[in-house]
């Protein structure tokens, strides 16, 4: 009796194994032969990509590329992670520094013509970062002000479309950045609303404008035409929505009174009736 129990148990481990493997589609030769993955994150956005505590990268992207490393190579620690500021992402990725990018990046027609993106994980709008006495209180409030911004970023992108001609301090990192709305040099920080609510719940002197801006989704970004590793990526994405690891990091990485924004952008539609 405990023979036939064990031997059904086996034949059942054995159907499962390669029910298992059938989630993922091969991976492409091309990224096998470097033996790890090499993932292009971000060193500065916290909770998506930043140094940790310990100076090791963390966050819920950089989670998302572990896992991608886990499944690939079966190791989270067969992985690269070289960090990729916001102007020079899409140059790392198409000299082939990286594999892949998993940076906060939104998706935009610009963008889209010389990479091309998976499927969306989740959605993000952006806001603007004032101090809490400025006079600042939507977004047409800084036509005649100096507003801060990183250099290639969507924010980036969207002002010189929508407010042409604006007083705009453009920056490399998010800690220039902040430095710079401290100091006086700006008068508004604009980025990720994901991004900003976490600075804003640090510093009591500073305070969201409150109104979003350029909602889109965030995907991972690949270099144009792997048609076997993108197929690979967005597998890797549904099965990270199926298995709940996104919220499983988001636990992880988001302070609890701030958590219910980002599950928003992880778990619901994206909405449409942003500017």
């Amino acid at each position: 009796m405990i023979r036939r129990t064990l031997l059904a148990a086996a034949a059942l481990v054995g159907l499962a194994l390669p029910a298992m493997a059938q989630q993922m589609p091969p991976l492409p030769e091309a990224i096998r032969a470097h033996g790890q993955l090499r993932a292009g994150v971000r060193c500065d956005q916290p909770p998506y990509g930043f140094r940790g505590p310990d100076g090791g990268f963390a966050g819920v992207e950089t989670e998302m590329a572990r896992q991608m490393a886990a499944w690939a190579f079966g190791s989270a620690e067969r992985i690269e992670l070289p960090c990729v500021p916001a102007e020079n992402r899409i140059p790392q990725l198409n000299a082939r520094r990286v594999d892949l990018l998993i940076a906060t990046l939104g998706v935009t027609p610009e963008r889209a013509r010389v990479i091309d993106f998976s499927n969306p994980y989740r959605w993000g709008g952006s806001d603007m970062l004032v101090r809490r006495d400025s006079p600042i209180r939507r977004l047409d409030d800084v036509r005649n002000r100096t507003v801060i911004m990183l250099r290639g970023s969507t924010q980036q992108m969207w002002f010189e479309q929508n407010m042409p001609g604006l007083n705009s301090m453009r920056l490399n990192t998010a800690s220039d950045a902040l430095q710079a709305l401290q100091q006086g040099r700006g008068e508004a920080y604009a980025h990720d609303e994901a991004t900003l609510v976490v600075i804003a719940a640090r510093d009591p002197n500073l305070r969201l404008v409150g109104e979003a801006f350029m909602v889109s989704d965030a995907a991972v970004g690949l270099r144009k035409n792997e048609p076997e590793w993108m197929a690979w990526i967005n597998a890797a994405l549904d099965r990270m929505k199926r298995e709940n690891l996104y919220n499983r990091w988001l636990e992880q990485w988001v302070p609890a009174e701030i958590r219910a924004s980002y599950s928003r952008a992880f778990n619901e539609p994206r909405p449409t009736n942003a500017r």
